[in-house]
């Protein structure tokens, strides 16, 4: 049950919902309208970006001052 956010088209209100299944019908807890479309969080983003790289940094790969790529030894 992943949690969204959700801007809505009428008012402009943003809001999060926690989704069932992709059936669930979203509206706007302000206006009530259900023009609401989702938007990427933030914090899905900078958690992805940490996880990519904690991955390049224990498997060796990456980019740095001598270039990209993989050191193996």
């Amino acid at each position: 049950m992943p949690m969204y956010e959700y801007v809505c088209e009428k008012c402009g209100e943003k809001f999060e919902k926690l989704v069932f299944s992709a059936e669930t019908k979203i509206a706007c807890p302000r206006c009530g309208s259900p023009a609401c479309e989702r938007v990427y969080s933030s914090f899905a983003f900078g958690v992805a970006r940490k996880f990519t790289a904690s991955i390049r940094s224990a498997s060796g790969c990456g980019c740095s001052a001598g270039g990209c790529g993989c050191h193996r030894g």
